[in-house]
């Protein structure tokens, strides 16, 4: 009997994968990782110096960005763009629903609006809703390349140019990624990432923002380190209402460690999640996130797939309980859009309880779910087991 038609590792079978095959642990590091923090250790320097400086150098050269800003966390990089922009009360961002709560967040601790518009099939904001979102108050749009896949920035660009709009990209799953040859970050006014823990790059924490914009590079070195004037000034003469968002000489040296293996973890994951479009796409019911050739390189933070119960024959929940039980680490993702967080109901700002957001709300509810980068970084036979495992519960649909 084929593997896929045997009893189900849910009811007691011989799982897909068991504990002899592992997944790619994360965070990934070795002894450059080490060696390079002894450096650091052994300096007595461990104050914003010289390796932020290398690190935003390498990471400004990596984006195909003139100014990287380092920061200690993707969120503080949204929050100090957008003061530099001098967006605050009164004003509104245009953000999707089904992303970090960061996204949105940071616009409420600067004072401002977020509003929130749905994403579409490929999981980023839908531009096609963009207008009827614009109000007088509107002063930007903040994208999310949700797992890694690039916006349609030609529409999006084309929008905040009609409407007078500032681009802002959170690219927090985009490390690498690149729409038509060029950067992401770069693709609006500035773009900002984040090195948490669970990213592609990671120091446990940190951030950074990149821009080719000269006089906001100056604005935002200034508030990440206390309003402080730019190189050469003195060091107690503060020009703005900065705060302390420095990233540490520890955190620039594994980042610069990290991007440095990057480039190969790119391909790998590339070439990973191309097995998987290919072996799933026969399966009914599972929708690979769909990929433009406008992407001319995906990052790869998580690998998304929209599930449809009618067509698998099953519910999303049992769906995944049953995978997990076959040794593949998935899961639903979101449990609910921001909207429906408690803190936005709690607002007054805004009627955050009227707000529907179809498809955000279907990913939420019924159809999403993705696994995390590193299962990317596994073997081919690991790619080939995920497939495996799909065709073995849709092959048994009827007893999960």
């Amino acid at each position: 009997m084929r593997q896929n038609s045997s009893k189900l590792a849910l009811h007691g079978g011989k799982p897909v994968r068991d504990a002899s095959k592992t997944w790619p642990e994360w965070p990934m590091h070795d002894e450059t990782e080490r060696e390079a923090l002894l450096q650091v250790l052994e300096s007595g320097k461990w104050f914003f110096g010289e390796r932020v400086k290398a690190f935003e150098k390498e990471y400004a050269a990596f984006q195909g960005a003139k100014h990287c800003i380092s920061c200690n966390s993707g969120t503080a990089a949204a929050e100090i763009i957008l003061q530099a922009l001098g967006i605050g009360k009164g004003d509104e961002v245009l953000v999707p629903p089904y992303t970090f709560i960061a996204t949105a967040s940071a616009v409420l601790r600067v004072g401002a609006t977020p509003v929130f518009v749905d994403v579409d099939d490929n999981w980023c904001m839908d531009h096609r809703r963009i207008r009827a979102a614009i109000t007088p108050r509107t002063k930007a749009i903040m994208p999310v390349h949700f797992g890694g896949l690039i916006c349609d920035m030609d529409k999006f660009n084309a929008v905040a140019e009609r409407h007078g709009l500032i681009l802002i990209e959170d690219a927090c799953h985009c490390w690498g990624g690149r729409w038509k040859g060029k950067g992401a970050g770069t693709l609006g006014r500035c773009g900002f990432f984040s090195f948490q823990a669970s990213k592609n790059i990671t120091a446990g924490e940190g951030g950074a923002i990149v821009t080719n914009d000269d006089a906001l590079a100056e604005t935002l070195r200034s508030l990440v380190n206390c309003g402080r004037g730019p190189t050469g000034s003195p060091w107690y003469h503060h020009l703005n209402v900065g705060t302390n968002a420095r990233m540490t000489e520890f955190q620039a040296a594994i980042l610069s460690c990290q991007t440095a293996r990057l480039e190969k973890q790119l391909l790998t994951r590339a070439r990973n999640a191309t097995i998987l479009n290919y072996g799933l796409r026969s399966i009914p019911g599972l929708t690979p996130q769909r990929n433009s050739n406008r992407n001319s390189r995906r990052a790869y933070h998580l690998y998304c797939i929209r599930f449809k119960a009618a067509e698998f024959g099953c519910s999303r929940e049992d769906f995944v309980r049953a995978a997990n039980a076959e040794g593949w680490p998935i899961s639903a993702g979101y449990p609910m859009p921001l909207y429906k967080q408690p803190v936005f109901l709690g607002l007054d700002a805004y009627d955050y309880g009227s707000c529907h957001c179809p498809v955000a709300e279907d990913l939420c509810y019924h159809s999403g779910l993705w696994f995390p980068h590193q299962l990317l970084l596994g073997t081919e036979q690991d790619m080939r087991d995920i497939v495996e495992i799909c065709r073995k519960l849709k092959e048994n649909v009827k007893k999960i």
